[in-house]
This record gives C-alpha cells, sequence and structure tokens, in this order.
C-alpha cells in the first residue's frame, strides 16, 4: 500500500506538471497581426489583427487584457494602442493617441494604466486602458525614445533614447522629467532588476551595455556583451541578465553579481537551415542572420523566450541548462513577446 501511495504521488506531481503553462503573445510586424501560442503544446491558437507595425506588448496582471503599440511602418507612422481580451481572443478597442506618434515601448503601471514611449513625439505617456485617455505626456526632448522600464522601488520610469544615446529618468509619483543619463550610442533596450538596485541599457551602436544605478543616476559599470545588443531582460531571481545581440546573432548571459559574461547563445547552430522566405524584411538592415530581439523570462517558467525576427522563429532557451530546447512558429518578423498565466482554447 505504501509503494501504491508514492506511486500515486508521484502520478499526480507529473499531472500536475503537465498542466497547462500559460500562452505566449507574439507581435509579428510584417503581418500587423499578435498570435497566441498554448505553452501546453506550442501550437497557435489564435491569431489577431493589430494595428500597422505592432512592436510591444505588455499584459495586465491577472492576464486578462494586453495592450499592442502600433509604430506604424517606414512611411506612416502610428498613433494608436490595441487593446485586446485575452480569454475572449478578440480586439476590444483601438486607443487613438491624437498627436502623439510612433508608440513603442510599453509597461503595465497600477491600476489600468500603461506607460508608453512615443517616439516621434519624445515623449512618455501614461494612458488609462478603459476609458482610452491619455492621463499625463511627460516630455523626454530625447531622439528616439523607443523602451520603457519601471522601478517601483524608486517610483521612477527609465527610457532608452536610441538618436540621443541616453536614458531618461521620470518621476512617476509627479509625472516630471528628472534627468537624462548619457549611456551610449544607440541606446535601445532597457531593464531595471528585480530588486531595483540597477538599471542596465542596451546601446546598439556603441556595442555595450551601460549598468545604471538608480539611486545616484550614476553609470557604475560598462559591458561589452556583443554586435549590436538590442534587449537586455533579468531572471526572475536578478541573479542574471540576457542580452539578444541583433548582429552576433546570439545571447550573452552576464552574472549580475560579478558582472562577469558567462557564456553566449548562437541562436543558429552551425550548419542549421532556419525557415526564411524571401520577401523583403524591416530587419534585414541587421543582415543575413536569425536577428534575436525580443525576450521574456516569465517568472513561473524556467525557460527563455527569444524572438528570431528575421527567421521568423521564437526560440526556446532553458534556464538551467543554458541550451536551446524548442523553436516555436507564429508569424512574419515576431519581436515584442508577453505572457499571460491563462489558457486561450482554439
Amino acid at each position: 500500500m505504501k509503494q501504491l501511495g508514492c506511486l500515486l504521488l508521484l502520478a499526480l506531481s507529473g499531472a500536475a506538471l503537465a498542466a497547462p503553462l500559460g500562452t505566449l503573445l507574439v507581435l509579428n510586424k510584417s503581418d500587423d497581426t499578435v498570435s497566441f501560442i498554448d505553452l501546453a503544446d506550442n501550437q497557435v491558437k489564435a491569431t489577431l489583427p493589430t494595428g500597422d507595425g505592432p512592436h510591444e506588448v505588455a499584459v495586465s496582471s491577472d492576464g486578462k487584457t494586453a495592450v499592442v503599440t502600433n509604430y506604424g511602418d517606414n512611411a506612416n507612422p502610428g498613433k494608436t494602442l490595441t487593446v485586446v481580451d485575452v480569454p475572449g481572443k478578440k480586439v476590444v478597442r483601438t486607443i487613438d493617441l491624437g498627436t502623439y506618434s510612433r508608440p513603442h515601448g510599453i509597461v503595465w503601471l497600477q491600476g489600468d494604466d500603461v506607460a508608453v514611449t512615443v517616439e516621434a513625439s519624445k515623449a512618455v505617456l501614461v494612458v488609462g486602458v478603459n476609458d482610452g485617455k491619455v492621463k499625463h505626456a511627460i516630455a523626454t526632448d530625447q531622439v528616439g525614445t523607443h523602451m520603457v522600464a519601471v522601478s517601483p522601488k524608486h517610483r521612477r520610469a527609465f527610457t532608452a533614447n536610441i538618436g540621443s544615446g541616453s536614458s531618461t529618468v521620470i518621476d512617476l509619483a509627479t509625472h516630471q522629467r528628472i534627468t537624462d543619463v548619457v549611456t551610449g550610442k544607440g541606446a535601445e533596450g532597457i531593464a531595471v532588476a528585480p530588486d531595483g538596485s540597477e538599471v542596465w541599457v542596451t546601446n546598439r551602436e556603441a556595442n555595450t551595455v551601460s549598468i545604471i544605478d538608480p539611486g545616484t543616476l550614476k553609470i557604475t559599470a560598462t559591458l561589452e556583451p556583443g554586435k549590436m545588443p538590442i534587449r537586455v531582460k533579468f531572471t526572475p531571481d536578478g541573479t542574471r541578465a540576457l542580452v539578444s545581440n541583433a548582429v552576433s546573432g546570439d545571447v550573452a548571459v552576464f552574472d549580475t553579481v560579478t558582472k562577469k559574461q558567462i557564456t553566449s547563445i548562437p541562436m543558429q547552430k552551425e550548419g542549421e537551415q532556419l525557415p526564411k522566405d524571401d520577401t523583403k524584411r524591416m530587419a534585414s538592415q541587421f543582415g543575413t542572420g536569425p536577428v534575436p530581439v525580443g525576450i521574456l523570462m516569465p517568472e513561473p517558467l524556467s525557460v527563455v523566450f527569444v524572438a528570431n525576427t528575421n527567421f521568423d522563429t521564437v526560440t526556446v532557451i532553458d534556464l538551467n541548462s543554458l541550451k536551446i530546447v524548442n523553436r516555436l512558429k507564429a508569424g512574419r518578423e515576431p519581436d515584442g513577446l508577453a505572457y499571460t498565466p491563462l489558457t486561450v482554447q482554439k
């Protein structure tokens, strides 16, 4: 009986481990869509239209609502956000940002508010998702205000400004710009450590990562991750940081304590053929490689998702072994990624 009980316990544990893991949202820039991938079977369960050139997406704390920034194309600047009902698999509204254009980076704040960068308008907006209103507009006066990250500990937002090579610091209580921290040419990606102790900025033209102390707003270290670092994300426990390098086609892994690089994970193995068509691509400016861009590490999971935008593939890396364990397919030129614990049925 004791052995039977142990076997039953193992069976139940296996069933729990096999339970649905949630849904990965993938923005397909060239298709103007968002795909829902069920992580239990890695299949696309739904694909919804967005505005032109969807780039980044944020999900509410309950996992029920996603907001997509519609950046537009080369000729036509986007001026909208797409609001998606995740369990309902439907677009519920489009938020018109009026005179503000080129929305790109986005992060969910408290309640139903999101912070959105508007690149062409050199500003960060606080937008109410339910009423579709722009509540605050904070000017950065920096060229190419691209991505945004938030430190709840300091009640501050930090942007990465590509053209100015800087990070703008914003007080979220007063909605005022505090200062700009010069980081390096092509400041594009940005992330705040889970404990709020550091802000990492990827400088794609300088091929560096700048580390900012959010208290003193001083740069404490500069790292060299690879060619054209595009994004940076911390593991949920904050012990490591991963940087996607668009031109060298790899993901660099750093120890956040020693600031030493642990390894580099090539997105394409030698001799490996990944699917790619010959249609014109936005990512062609970064070369012919896989072009890793968006990175996501959902806290409940022990994996990293990396959008390889030139090969229409999302690569899955195991966080323990730091090895590639899967490739997922969504649409053309995947970039922005988000996670919800909810399972979306087909």
